[in-house]
């Protein structure tokens, strides 16, 4: 998104302030806006905060995945949403007895730290997408907002 920049990157680990497993769109986008308003308070001397939250939807007996990631700068904040797939019955049905996705892989998948390595998507597509490659487009889809700042200042309306 930003060619011939360089990017120093810290990561810390902050709380999402929703339950481990989000298990709703709000809930998720909700973890995200979180985490990336914690980091902001905490490390006062970034550019940018990026906050990333994986939740689920279940409807109409079918249990999807996905994630949201929150981007934001002094200025501005960019939102989006990752591509979005379908679990098997197995696994949902493990997270609606209450284990969280991560855990209800391992069992179903006989893995280990599943969630901190593939994820549910590395795992059900054998590799071909993995969990960071999931959160790429929705990382990028969020900078939008910071490639074009001059359409999404937030003291410039039209109305």
């Amino acid at each position: 998104m930003f060619p011939g920049e360089q990017f120093k990157i810290d990561s810390e680990n902050i709380s999402s302030g929703v339950s481990d497993q989000p298990m709703s769109d709000k809930e998720t986008l909700q973890g995200a806006i979180n985490r990336v308003n914690k980091a902001f308070q905490s490390v006062a001397d970034a550019d940018y905060w990026v906050g990333i939250e994986g939740g689920i939807e279940y409807e109409n007996g079918e249990m999807a995945a996905f994630a949201w990631v929150v981007i934001k700068s002094k200025k501005l904040t960019g939102k989006a949403k990752s591509g979005t797939f379908f679990l098997p019955n197995k696994v949902a049905q493990k997270i609606l007895e209450g284990k969280e996705m991560g855990l209800a892989n391992d069992i179903i998948f006989n893995q280990k730290n599943s969630k901190q390595n593939l994820g549910a998507i590395g795992i059900l597509t054998q590799n071909v997408v993995n969990r960071a490659q999931l959160y790429e487009h929705a990382v990028m889809l969020a900078l939008v907002v910071f490639k074009n700042e001059e359409l999404y200042d937030p003291n410039y309306c039209s109305a």
